[in-house]
């Protein structure tokens, strides 16, 4: 399978059935226990960046990449705290949802700035780069291109969180 392949496939899985999944596990709405958990532990992550992010005391002066932004769950947060935010996601839909979520908290402002790209596609520099849980939807070899891709943006500091794949586990 070829890089092109395994992006089409995750463009389309989140524009489809994965959208619907993840928007209702990063949402508020009633889910099963597993996605109850996967809720819980992304929150976790979330929260644990936003704590490293902080801690630091500068948070207003960074720049910062959400590479793999999905519905926002980091975003927002960030641009709440000061930071100016660039977001992207390789779904349409997950932008879609992200830009709603963020006007609704944040009135309209232009920060974040949410594009549709995936990550071979993301350019500039940034003082840190962020991509959680996002590569697990690719192949190693292909993952490990990315990684470098995203370091090469930040200037500072790359965060990356992995999940595992869990083979034949259907939530």
């Amino acid at each position: 399978m070829t890089t092109t392949d395994d992006k089409t496939i995750v463009k389309d899985y989140f524009n489809a059935t994965g959208f619907d999944r993840w928007r209702r596990i990063y949402g508020d709405g009633e889910v099963n226990k597993v996605q109850q958990d996967i809720r819980i532990g992304h929150q976790q992550t979330i929260d644990t960046v936003l704590e490293w992010l902080e801690s630091d005391g500068n948070l207003q002066d960074l720049t910062i990449c959400d590479a793999g932004c999905g519905v926002g769950s980091l975003s927002i947060p960030l641009a709440q705290a000061g930071a100016k935010v660039f977001a992207s996601d390789i779904s349409e839909k997950m932008v879609a949802e992200a830009q709603m979520r963020s006007q609704e908290v944040l009135n309209n402002t232009n920060n974040p700035v949410f594009s549709v790209q995936d990550l071979e596609q993301l350019s500039g520099k940034y003082h840190t780069v962020i991509c959680l849980d996002v590569l697990i939807h690719y192949p190693a070899e292909e993952a490990a291109k990315m990684i470098a891709h995203l370091s090469s943006l930040a200037k500072s500091r790359l965060i990356i969180s992995f999940a595992p794949k869990l083979f034949g586990f259907l939530y």
